[in-house]
């Protein structure tokens, strides 16, 4: 049986690798840090009696701030793959908190690596890599050759961490892979970002629960896919020959404000009624486009995204609708 380890496993990404990987036949371990809340509602369909279901999951409290944490839990457990997706990864919160955003980003990296090579363990490692590094686009669309002109504390912490894998696959021989990932969204996307904010607030205004939506710059291009087809492009990584850094992207660019059209319309809905304009959710400065050309992926690891972005964004509403439907929040609302 293959052991995994996952950092960031209660995120969006973590939650579907583990879905994938228990699908698989993994045994699968993932890092949480310590909170007064539980915050594993993505794993626990996942997270039950292993002896009854025969499900192999198991958390670990740990940090990317730890390094001696991270040293003993590789030496205890031992694992084939590692995939290194827990980071602070709000691009519009890293102009907050730029100091942690860089530590735990950028610096986590680092320390996760050399956990490996302390350790004396041989996995293979996965490093989420960002579009974000790319930032103000020096070619269109973005390849695996592109240079990066990262625009935000994020942007930058990721290259650090995309860099340091190249410079210790390169000087140490790990099988380090970094995967470029443009943005890739589902009913699982935290709610502060853009476009999981606007599935939930078009499901609670058609439910009757919200009046409106602020929003920043709607005229921002992305490059958005389904989050469970690209945890699947990670994985395939990592089952690959040699190592080596690729883009998941679905070559397609689309507006904010399409995203927001499409979402508003799929419920029934005139946008324009209920979209309002907020300068705080701007940022400092602005990725204006994002286009990633996956070709390579597709060449080397068979990988070719499937949803499209219209199919996206109506999943991400449908879902929205069935959940505030399923709290009894509608009908508590208009009793």
């Amino acid at each position: 049986m293959k052991k995994a380890l996952i950092t960031g496993i209660t995120g969006q990404d973590g939650s579907y690798l583990a879905d994938l990987l228990v699908a698989k036949g993994y045994e699968v371990h993932g890092i949480i840090r310590r909170a007064s809340t539980f915050n594993t509602a993505r794993i626990d369909h996942l997270y039950q009696d292993p002896h009854v279901n025969g499900v192999r999951l198991f958390l670990h409290y740990g940090d990317l701030a730890d390094s001696v944490n991270l040293t003993k839990l590789l030496y205890d457990l031992q694992p084939d793959e590692v995939y290194n997706l827990g980071a602070q990864s709000h691009v519009r919160v890293s102009f907050d908190i730029p100091e942690y955003t860089a530590d735990v980003t950028g610096v986590g990296t680092i320390r996760i690596l050399e956990a490996i090579r302390e350790s004396g363990v041989k996995p293979r490692f996965y490093q989420a890599s960002s579009s974000e590094m790319f930032g103000k686009v020096q070619e269109v669309p973005q390849k695996e050759t592109t240079p990066f002109w990262p625009r935000s504390p994020y942007g930058c912490a990721k290259m650090f961490g995309h860099w340091a894998t190249v410079n210790y696959r390169e000087s140490y021989n790990l099988f380090a892979c970094s995967g470029i990932l443009f943005n890739h969204e589902s009913p699982r996307r935290g709610e502060t970002f853009v476009t999981r904010k606007i599935s939930r607030a078009v499901a609670a205004i058609k439910l009757g629960l919200q009046k409106e939506i602020y929003l920043g710059n709607m005229d921002a291009k992305r490059d958005w896919g389904y989050a469970p087809e690209y945890v699947e492009g990670m994985w395939r990584m990592l089952q690959a020959d040699e190592p080596d850094d690729y883009i998941l992207a679905t070559n397609e660019t689309h507006t904010v404000k399409e995203f927001v059209e499409e979402a508003f319309s799929h419920a029934g809905l005139d946008w324009e009624k209920y979209v309002k304009y907020d300068a705080r959710y701007e940022r400092p400065a602005e990725v204006d486009l994002l286009i990633g050309d996956p070709a390579k992926a597709k060449r080397q690891l068979g990988w070719e995204p499937k949803v499209r972005f219209k199919e996206l964004v109506q999943i991400m509403v449908d879902a929205d609708l069935e959940m505030l439907e399923g709290k009894g929040l509608v009908h508590q609302h208009q009793a």
